[in-house]
């Protein structure tokens, strides 16, 4: 007789805390344009696209200003924003936080990259 699988994942039940979070993220409004962006931080455009998900071409169309413009998703936006929150705080993200969202620390003061 085979055994029944169990799930991996239990889902966490939601207090009150998590659906108040929920409610207050559902609603928030944190964007920053690509232009907003590049005018705060000396990257390229090839760099943006990496931060968006996205193609070379798609950013590269946000910043026509003829009839091949097109407007950056709120998606695009929303990423541009939390790279922005990212690299002003960065320093004060704790150890544990940096490491969820993927940035690895070891590379951080490399030639090319950021400054100690």
């Amino acid at each position: 007789m085979a055994e029944k699988a169990m799930p991996l994942n239990i889902p966490r039940r939601l207090g009150q805390r998590e659906i108040d979070l929920i409610e207050q993220l559902a609603h928030c409004q944190l964007e920053m344009t690509p232009r907003q962006f590049e005018a705060k931080w000396d990257v390229d455009r090839s760099q943006i696209a990496a931060l968006c998900h996205c193609s070379l071409g798609n950013v590269k169309r946000w910043f026509k200003t003829d009839e091949n413009y097109r407007s950056p998703t709120k998606y695009h936006r929303r990423y541009l924003a939390l790279s922005d929150l990212y690299l002003e705080h960065f320093e004060r993200l704790p150890l544990e936080l940096q490491q969820l969202i993927c940035i690895d620390r070891s590379n951080l003061y490399k030639k090319g990259s950021f400054r100690s």
